[in-house]
């Protein structure tokens, strides 16, 4: 054997003891898992309070982003927010303005009484004229809509035969007025209506009739203004007895005989 085969021998002696003397291992897989888990929570932990942070952040941002209740700040001092509030506003009030008096069935007959208030004149309306020749000034007109069978008192004489010319919403010319309507005889017969334009005191009006009935009417009054009326039927063959006008405390205001 020459040298160089002993030195071969020695060299395979040597390494099979160096291997047998140091055994190679695993690789530590599970280790290796349980250290990627725990960075992988602690990354997740750290999103979440950099999340709460900013939304935190956000919260007390907000109050400063609000503009102030007011133009002055909690010190007194005039705020350099100012407000702007928007004024209010009306509706503007209608040109006509109507109330149903009262209605009902008499003779069977359906009947209506209507108070009806413009403010300004219509445009087809032509005012009186006075006897000067004159005609009167400019102003609001008050109509009392009287209807018996569907049929419009006094509709003969044009569509504002039934009204008179007022000064807006408080004419007293308006009030103390009581008639009796009718279709047929200027009301002396058929079927009529009692209406009356009352004082501001009354709050009822009570009508006697010839057969011992007593109707009662309330007042009634237009919205707005001071006008107010009452009405009562007056069946056909009946005549008058009595007209008595109460206050609200059913204390007698007037009492008549004189209507048939």
């Amino acid at each position: 054997m020459t040298p160089d085969h002993e030195q071969e021998d020695w060299l395979r002696v040597a390494v099979a003891r160096s291997r047998d003397a140091h055994p190679s291992s695993q690789a530590p897989v599970d280790r290796i898992l349980t250290v990627a888990r725990a960075r992988r929570k602690r990354r997740r932990a750290a999103a979440v309070v950099a999340s709460a942070a900013c939304v935190l952040g956000l919260g007390l941002a907000v109050p400063f982003l609000k503009p102030p209740p007011d133009a002055v700040g909690t010190a007194g001092r005039p705020s350099p927010f100012p407000t702007h509030r928007a004024a209010p506003t009306s509706a503007p009030a209608p040109s006509t303005v109507s109330a149903r008096v009262a209605e009902g069935t008499t003779d069977g007959h359906r009947w209506s009484v209507t108070l009806e208030f413009h403010r300004t004149l219509p445009k087809d309306y032509t005012p009186p004229r006075s006897p000067g020749g004159t005609t009167a000034p400019e102003g609001s007109l008050l109509c009392r809509r009287m209807v018996i069978g569907g049929v419009r008192i006094d509709h003969q004489g044009g569509p504002w035969s039934d009204c008179q010319s007022v000064t807006g919403t408080q004419d007293p010319q308006a009030s103390g007025e009581t008639g009796l309507w009718g279709l047929h005889d200027r009301g002396l017969s058929g079927t009529r209506l009692m209406v009356s334009n009352p004082e501001a005191a009354v709050a009822y009006g009570v009508v006697s009739l010839s057969d011992g009935t007593r109707v009662k009417a309330t007042t009634v009054a237009v919205p707005g203004t001071d006008y107010r009326a009452w009405a009562a039927p007056v069946p056909d063959g009946r005549t008058i007895t009595a007209v008595d006008q109460y206050d609200a405390r059913h204390r007698l205001l007037s009492h008549e005989t004189d209507w048939r």
